[in-house]
């Protein structure tokens, strides 16, 4: 849908920049290609003010960098167009608006895996110890091994070993069965 919207405004694709990552990672290979590449006169256009930047501090340097370079810059789906004094304050605005979503998304997200921890539930991968491992690894331990020793013996690596030691994991039942077909 995007590049859709992009390509229909004429660009093509040898002119897309775009990073795999998300965009509120300070390392963004493509966005620092693109700046590397503009020069006045340009103009930067975006589907949308969140995959230019996810924070409005970042927003706001990046819109006032392409301003000190001479850049113009433009999202589709917002009306910004900083070319003009009101498209400024509609960025900012925006800018502002995209960060409080975003906040808004952490702090849903946090209080969601807060509740599924107070009903005992816990993201993430189940553990790659079996049972039986489990009690191997709590043996050597008590026979003073030391965690990279368990860990090359076990076949896991010394982290995992460390949180089973600490209750951090619990083993994983399922280890160790044997599948039944149907």
């Amino acid at each position: 849908m995007q590049f859709d919207a992009l390509r229909a405004l004429g660009i093509d694709d040898d002119h897309m920049f775009i990073d795999h990552i998300s965009g509120s990672t300070k390392n963004r290979p493509a966005l620092d290609r693109l700046m590397a590449t503009l020069v006045e006169g340009d103009e930067v256009v975006v589907w949308k003010l969140d995959r230019l930047g996810r924070s409005t501090q970042h927003l706001i340097e990046t819109i006032e960098l392409f301003k000190t370079r001479g850049v113009a810059f433009r999202s589709v789906t917002d009306p910004v167009d900083t070319t003009t004094p009101a498209g400024n304050l509609v960025f900012q605005i925006f800018a502002a608006l995209a960060e409080f979503e975003r906040a808004l998304i952490v702090e849903r997200t946090q209080a969601g895996l807060e509740a599924a921890r107070a009903n005992g539930r816990h993201g993430g991968r189940k553990s790659n110890i079996s049972p039986e491992a489990a009690a191997h690894i709590r043996k050597l331990r008590d026979d003073n091994w030391t965690v990279r020793q368990i860990a090359k013996v076990v076949r896991v690596s010394p982290s995992a070993v460390s949180r089973l030691l600490r209750g951090e994991i619990e083993p994983n039942p399922d280890l160790g069965k044997k599948k039944r077909s149907a």
